[in-house]
């Protein structure tokens, strides 16, 4: 693993250097309900327009439902039972304009479909862009820091409940608004008794949905932390499926699993069951509205204080005025759901980008490449220091060698130097300037860096070797890759350059990635050089090659080699000896051994051991 990292259990590759990463989980700041609804609501502004469109379309939808029940209850009313007769023509009309609001009703409930569906997509895309964006500004130690499938769960699941929730729940909202407050207008005209009578119920169903809510809000926010911690898992496992087959952690594996899944289950569960609760007791309170109505309205019928077309219509409208309240409840309750999505979202864009560039940094196309560590001090955290008063020197076209236990701080050192972190104390300076002079763009794109750790994309081998510059020809490409010694491997393959490399480049051995990544190195034409063990994964044979190339390829270049085999850094110009993050030993390969210190027992250790085996 890599240096300088503590607490490592996490083992999944990050681009960049190659790091242990501090699982800290996901951190759970609880936000107010409120502010997050109303953040969420901001998205909606590039959506005025369609949302006016849909506004007015739910007012005429909504309108045309209200003179469904007055239409039902003149239906009812053209039969008159005293006289025995039937006023047809007034049934006739009534039960055509019955029938052209209920289809008008379809058709508009359709059209409003389209659009809020078609808007809230819109919505969730501009949501998953920000996302992405605000991915690629943050610093590498959020990265390191967070579950890699965690932070998939937020741009995925998370961001899809939200787009769910919107998209069912927006019409009800607006409709329902205007549903109810046309339904208690005509209520009241109909019969003030019978409205008073059907309110008994409200304040039951208003502390029915507000219990609930508070309940389920913390239960749908503990499921979507489940969800990330058991997306985080299963990515972990199948990057690593290759380790947990060859040391037989299947079941352990499996275990892990269950264990994530299971605790997933029962908060999923507990959601559900609460959430479920809410429908079948609202139902069961509306029938005893709807009981009372229908007594109260035949009593009123018996002492002809009003028809009984008007108990028709005020019982349809009294159903009209319970359903969207009953529908309200459910959005609310599903609207948790949403913000718990919108929260874990929000707790992302609200993370510390990586500082800003100053107004007056410099954008350098080239540089000479001489490299100066001044008094640098650096830790993870505040209070603990991991490098302590690094000094040193490279000049132009030096190679400089680290090497030291594993937790040393070799890798936070090249860490320093392309500013992935930034020193906690002292300075970094390139050709005599502040490397915090230089844009972030311009410092790094002069560094060719080779990782232990390679990592190729899915796309073809060509793409993956124009990543180090994708202003390259083809003929450039294969120019590099016959430095790097991966010409020939590659002919070999089906489709040559075109081959494609399936995720991670999994359909390559290790040695054939770590040549790409050579090639990738090559490309790029850098000042500087970073080869952290670039070799580590490649044959004897195939690594003197490659080391002939890199030679080539170093000439002239400022060249920083991590490197645990002592034997490939021997003609470096200077050897620093890390080790408790300070440099202990510094000098060339001679010079060291004649000091006879660490530098003179790692070297004849490591010599021995490989003379034995």
């Amino acid at each position: 693993m890599a240096d300088n990292k503590n607490n490592i259990n996490v083992r999944v590759p990050i681009p960049g250097f190659r790091g242990g990463r501090r699982n800290m989980g996901p951190v759970e700041r609880p936000k107010n309900f409120k502010d997050t609804l109303k953040r969420l609501w901001s998205y909606f502004g590039t959506e005025r327009k369609t949302l006016m469109i849909i506004f007015l379309l739910v007012i005429i939808d909504s309108a045309v439902t209200l003179f469904g029940p007055y239409f039902i209850g003149r239906s009812v009313d053209a039969i008159s039972l005293k006289g025995s007769r039937v006023d047809f023509n007034l049934l006739t009309i009534m039960i055509l304009a019955l029938t052209i609001s209920y289809l008008s009703d379809a058709a508009l409930t359709l059209i409003q479909g389209f659009l809020v569906a078609s808007s809230s997509q819109r919505i969730v895309k501009n949501m998953r862009d920000n996302l992405f964006f605000k991915l690629q500004k943050l610093p590498v130690m959020f990265f390191d820091t967070n579950s890699h499938g965690d932070i998939m769960s937020r741009l995925s699941n998370d961001i899809d409940n939200v787009s769910t929730t919107i998209s069912q729940s927006a019409i009800q909202l607006m409709s329902g608004v205007i549903t109810i407050v046309g339904s208690l207008i005509m209520m009241i005209i109909l019969s003030p008794i019978l409205t008073f009578a059907s309110l008994i119920t409200v304040p039951l169903v208003f502390l029915l949905t507000k219990s609930i809510a508070r309940k389920t809000g913390k239960l749908f926010k503990n499921q979507q932390m489940e969800l990330g911690r058991l997306n985080g898992h299963i990515e972990e496992n199948i990057s690593g499926i290759h380790v947990v087959k060859a040391f037989n952690h299947e079941e352990k594996t499996i275990k892990e699993f269950d264990s994530i899944n299971n605790r997933l289950c029962e908060v999923g569960l507990k959601a559900q069951i609460f959430s479920g609760f809410l429908m079948p007791i609202m139902n069961v309170i509306n029938n005893i509205g709807f009981a009372a109505v229908a007594g109260i309205g035949g009593v009123l019928a018996v002492k002809d204080m009003i028809t009984v077309g008007v108990i028709a219509s005020f019982l349809s409208y009294s159903r009209q005025f319970v359903r969207p309240l009953n529908n309200l409840a459910n959005v609310f309750n599903t609207l948790q759901s949403a913000v718990a999505g919108a929260e874990r979202v929000f707790e992302i864009l609200d993370e510390n980008e990586e500082t800003e560039d100053a107004a007056d940094s410099k954008t350098i196309d080239k540089i000479k490449g001489d490299v100066k560590f001044e008094n640098v001090y650096f830790g993870y955290r505040k209070d603990i220091d991991i490098l302590k008063d690094i000094n040193f020197e490279a000049k132009r076209g030096e190679t400089i060698a680290l090497v030291g236990p594993t937790g040393a701080g070799k890798t936070t050192i090249v860490n320093l130097l392309t500013r992935f972190y930034d020193v906690t104390k002292g300075r970094v300076f390139i050709d005599g300037i502040d490397i915090r002079d230089f844009t972030r763009d311009s410092l790094r794109r002069c560094f060719g860096i080779v990782l232990q750790d390679t990592y190729l994309f899915t796309g073809t081998i060509k793409e993956n070797i124009k990543y180090g510059n994708l202003a390259a020809s083809d003929d450039e490409v294969k120019m590099a890759a016959k430095m790097a010694n991966a010409h020939e491997f590659i002919k070999r393959l089906p489709n040559g350059y075109d081959t494609i490399l399936s995720e991670s480049g999994s359909n390559l051995s290790q040695g054939q990635r770590q040549l790409l990544a050579i090639a990738r190195a090559i490309l790029t034409n850098p000042s500087i050089l970073i080869l952290d063990e670039a070799t580590s994964s490649v044959d004897t044979r195939t690594e003197l090659r490659i080391q002939e190339a890199m030679l080539k390829l170093m000439d002239g270049r400022t060249s920083f080699i991590i490197a645990h085999r002592l034997s490939t850094i021997r003609e470096a110009h200077k050897i620093m000896v890390i080790d408790n993050g300070t440099i202990t030993e510094m000098g060339t390969h001679d010079e060291l051994i004649a000091k006879k210190g660490k530098y003179y027992h790692m070297y004849f250790n490591q010599f021995k051991n490989s003379e034995e085996a």
